[in-house]
């Protein structure tokens, strides 16, 4: 299984078991994430305290509904975006991420990124952006 990290935080944020698609020359990836329902385990061991004459000791049942990548890889929602405060936010991680990458990848890096920038502002208060 091959893990992908981000190469400026090390964090894992996502493994080729989840189906993804590139976007934008490979600048964004999208992936698909489905919502799973997480709850306590329901484990039936054959006693019956309240039968014994004990107290009946349930678990509490309270379901939580998440996002499966987000869940795996332990990620943070961000609150989201306005359209002023993204481009902020991208205009640092491309110069931060440009820095890191070789050469020729932020070469082209750089030939997708505008476009992947404008692809993601006209989708803006449709994504998610778990970090």
């Amino acid at each position: 299984m091959l893990v992908y990290q981000d190469l400026l935080s090390g964090d894992e944020l996502l493994s080729d078991s989840f189906t993804y698609k590139e976007l934008e020359n490979g600048v964004l990836w999208e992936v698909e994430g489905k919502w799973v329902t997480q709850g306590p385990v329901d484990v039936d061991i054959g006693a019956n305290p309240s039968a014994e004459g004990g107290e009946d000791e349930s678990v509490d049942d309270t379901a939580v509904k998440v996002v499966d990548i987000v869940d795996t890889f332990r990620l943070q929602e961000q609150p989201p975006f306005d359209k002023k405060s993204f481009v902020s936010y991208i205009k640092k991680y491309i110069k931060n991420l440009t820095a890191v990458l070789e050469p020729e990848k932020a070469d082209e890096f750089k030939k997708g990124v505008e476009g992947a920038t404008k692809f993601l502002l006209s989708k803006l208060k449709d994504l998610q952006f778990p970090f």
